[in-house]
């Protein structure tokens, strides 16, 4: 019965909070640029309420947020930029962020036997899982699981997945895994194919080739293909939804 009070104690303080927060968001206008010129197609996701948007062709945008709220920025070319909204940035209602070309100063390294690992030599037996930087991040935050309350009675409850479920940084995180991924399936699309591939064979104007591939790494049977690596089943599947994003592109014109 105690345990059923505590559950509903916590359960009826975060929702309290998520309509709180909900009720103070404010429609904030923005523009990102490079080199003082405007940027088109940059992905902007809000980690504190999942919205996403995206820059218009003259590099402004608009999208729901609050004070407190954490937007990423995002391009598969450029340096990911993260910004805290704060109460002046409401009242002002402009945002003007200057984003970076990724630089890449290392040079090429050739391995000759990409077989070689403490797996493969048999120093352990069982190959680690591995994860992303923003997996570890998730790993470390701890994800809090109802169950976890029968625990108090023991005081054997980790408070911090408590914590994070409560002040939201649990799920902004996994928001963040997410974005992540597709992030990694749109860099190995850039790695397999250039960009006269796209241009040339799909018949994709350049302007909306990074919008395309944000458009297939959404499909998950095309994800799947992606990271079988078998190049032409691939090339199949961009074929086929290279027509439906033309179609796609037609009927916003």
């Amino acid at each position: 019965m105690k345990i059923s009070k505590v559950f509903a104690f916590f359960l009826s303080l975060v929702c309290q909070i998520s309509f709180g927060q909900a009720a103070d968001e404010k429609l904030l206008h923005g523009e990102i640029t490079i080199d003082s010129i405007g940027v088109n197609g940059i992905n902007i996701l809000n980690l504190t309420s999942g919205k996403t948007s995206l820059t218009n062709s003259d590099g402004t945008f608009s999208i729901l947020a609050k004070a407190n709220d954490i937007l990423v920025f995002k391009e598969v070319s450029l340096k990911t930029y993260e910004k805290k909204i704060s109460s002046t940035d409401l009242i002002r209602n402009r945002l003007v962020l200057h984003m970076q070309a990724k630089t890449n100063e290392l040079k090429e390294v050739i391995v000759k036997n990409k077989q070689i690992s403490v797996f493969s030599l048999g120093i352990v037996t069982k190959e680690p899982v591995k994860y992303s930087p923003a997996e570890r991040h998730l790993q470390t935050a701890g994800d809090f699981k109802p169950i976890m309350l029968l625990r108090i009675l023991g005081g054997g409850m980790p408070l911090d997945p408590l914590i994070n479920k409560i002040n939201g940084r649990t799920k902004q995180l996994k928001k963040l895994v997410v974005v992540e991924k597709k992030e990694m399936n749109i860099q190995l699309i850039s790695e397999l194919y250039q960009q006269e591939y796209f241009t040339l064979q799909l018949g994709i104007a350049a302007e909306y080739v990074n919008g395309f591939k944000y458009f297939v790494v959404e499909n998950e049977n095309f994800v799947k293909v992606l990271h079988s690596k078998n190049e032409q089943k691939i090339s199949f599947f961009l074929i086929a939804l290279a027509e439906d994003y033309k179609i796609l592109l037609q009927s916003k014109n």
